[in-house]
């Protein structure tokens, strides 16, 4: 009767003629790629209760405000004067966006307040690596799930009320437009919760950077502070944001799709100094 092989074993001879057994694994070992790591950071980003919870606000934000303001304007009959109706979504998407901020930074900031960041570095030791793995899921997640709420968020508003109907440019800046925009928010505020290593704190910052320069600019009654209250009010997030759904609060300012090449553009700045805080800086 043959005995069954086992693992594959190596005797050697120790100077005292002892033997040495050393294990051989016959599973073949290859080196770890970038679509390991973003296996790894889905898994942890759809298991954690933090994702749930934060996009479920959103989701529940986005629909309950959008179709509400849709609902009230045809209640009060108010003239639309040919305005696309997709514009009242707005509200939903600013308040909701919050929700994404802190889902980007609780993406890496709970790692560091748990020490998980020590384990994650441990299984995969290139810190660039495993930031880009954060951030391809992250913004593909986010983008997803918001692009599809804005979508049925748009939707529901144009079978609610009788105003005129979006144009294509319009509609995809309403919906995949937003979604690009709100996943490049959330990106920033993962590269600062990379950056500042603390949760509340890089929350806090990201909801003023988000809310503060319009909530100044409405203070500044100076007529020296004019081009400054200006700058602050067309360059602010909610009017940036507006101006995806063509609705802004000023005639001048970034239109069309340039939010989103600023936006872009204020992500990779943030993940560029979040990859030089990993590279440098000990866990």
């Amino acid at each position: 009767m043959t005995t069954p092989a086992g693992p594959r074993t190596r005797e050697q001879r120790e100077p005292d003629g002892a033997p040495v057994v050393r294990y051989e694994s016959p599973i073949p070992i290859r080196p770890a790629t970038l679509g390991d790591a973003i296996a790894a950071e889905w898994t942890k980003i759809r298991s954690v209760r933090s994702t749930i919870w934060t996009l479920g606000v959103m989701i529940v934000l986005m629909l309950t405000i959008g179709v509400g303001a849709a609902l009230l304007v045809a209640a009060a009959d108010t003239d639309l004067a040919g305005e696309p109706v997709v514009g009242l979504g707005f509200f939903g998407v600013l308040l909701g966006s919050i929700c994404v901020i802190t889902l980007g930074v609780l993406t890496i900031g709970s790692e560091y307040s748990t020490g998980m960041v020590r384990t994650t570095l441990t299984a995969c030791p290139s810190r660039g690596r495993v930031l880009t793995a954060k951030a391809i899921v992250f913004f593909l997640l986010s983008f997803a799930i918001t692009t599809v709420t804005a979508t049925a968020v748009a939707g529901l508003q144009t079978l609610i009320l009788d105003g005129a109907p979006a144009s294509g440019g319009v509609w995809v800046r309403a919906t995949a437009g937003v979604g690009l925009y709100v996943a490049a928010l959330g990106l920033v505020s993962l590269g600062l919760g990379a950056i500042v290593r603390h949760s509340a704190g890089a929350i806090t910052t990201m909801i003023a950077l988000v809310l503060l320069p319009l909530v100044l600019a409405l203070f500044m009654f100076a007529e020296s502070l004019r081009d400054l209250q200006r700058f602050l009010i067309e360059y602010s997030i909610p009017n940036q944001l507006g101006a995806l759904y063509g609705s802004t609060v000023t005639e001048s300012g970034p239109a069309g799709w340039e939010p989103l090449g600023l936006m872009l553009g204020l992500a990779a700045v943030a993940l560029g100094g979040a990859w030089l805080a990993l590279d440098r800086r000990d866990v």
